[in-house]
């Protein structure tokens, strides 16, 4: 098993964002590593840090046990952020971070199947607890819905393409590993598109990996209950690593920070809409150069912040 090493992504920015204050109390979702936990500690904040991955836990654990009882770790989704706080007897919070980027480890691990540059069984589940993998889903889903997920999760041009080639192939045979699925990817992908851009597996194994955790289908939900139990001047900040989400968190904080929304010929307010947040990115912070240089990986990460009014 790969030892849980994860270079944590726009760490100064982010943190920097939350404006930690000595004793405040702060929720990352994604606890990972623990990277932006131990810099929000370092700075004399206390944390709750949350992962359904039980190797990402056990490894944030080790790091952040100098911290003592500033830190608490709980296995669970951040979809349940609410519960997980009530669980704990808190209502509100300073600040809360989320990651939504797969660490390292979960892509170096080649048993965990997230990469489509390593031969292992489909899997990509994030919480090796849930019974749903990627093999179930390429095997079981039917060609439209395949087509969809691929296109709607990956933006992938060659969805329909890509689906058929799939549905064709398990006819003969269950698709069991990354490797038989790029093999059929790349036998779909016509020639010249497979010459110019990334790899011509990325985006499907994107699209299989975000619907296989339904990370999209709750971004909505989780963001909107974590400024529910932020404090008023509590800042939230999100890292996205595609275009989906990037305009999902955009969306919603936006959203947030409109107030009033009766038509402009109603002499008076009668909606009584209050605006709940104030966006502190009017674009999104991208990592450095240097950050870059020494984390190619980084280099789709989009930082965004608000804070509650």
């Amino acid at each position: 098993m790969t030892e849980f090493v994860h270079t944590t992504v726009l760490k100064t920015e982010t943190v920097d964002g939350l404006s930690v204050k000595e004793g405040g109390l702060y929720v990352d979702m994604t606890l990972g590593g623990g990277g932006h936990s131990e810099e929000i500690l370092r700075r004399g904040g206390r944390v709750i840090g949350i992962d359904q991955d039980r190797m990402a836990l056990s490894a944030a654990k080790k790091r952040l046990t100098p911290f003592g009882s500033a830190f608490t770790a709980v296995k669970s989704n951040f979809k349940e952020i609410k519960s997980v706080l009530s669980a704990l007897g808190i209502e509100k919070v300073d600040g809360i971070l989320a990651d939504l980027g797969v660490s390292s480890p979960q892509l170096d691990e080649a048993e965990r199947g997230f990469s489509y540059m390593q031969d292992a069984p489909l899997d990509m589940r994030m919480d090796r607890e849930n019974a749903f993998s990627a093999k179930e889903l390429i095997n079981t889903y039917d060609e439209q819905k395949l087509a969809d997920v691929i296109q709607s999760y990956g933006e992938e041009r060659w969805a329909r393409r890509i689906a058929e080639f799939i549905v064709s192939a398990r006819k003969e045979k269950t698709i069991e590993t990354t490797m038989e699925l790029v093999s059929i990817i790349k036998a779909a992908v016509p020639k010249g598109a497979r010459q110019d851009g990334p790899h011509p597996a990325k985006r499907t194994f994107q699209a299989i990996r975000i619907a296989v955790n339904r990370e999209l289908d709750v971004l909505s939900d989780v963001l909107s209950d974590a400024v529910d139990v932020l404090s008023p001047g509590g800042r939230i900040s999100i890292i996205t690593f595609h275009s989906l989400e990037d305009r999902i968190v955009k969306n919603e904080f936006l959203k947030g920070s409109v107030g009033c929304t009766c038509p402009k010929s109603f002499p008076v307010c009668v909606c009584g809409k209050k605006p709940t947040l104030r966006v502190l990115t009017r674009k999104p912070i991208l990592p450095s150069k240097e950050e870059l240089e020494e984390n190619p990986r980084a280099r789709s990460a989009k930082l965004r912040i608000a804070e509650k009014r």
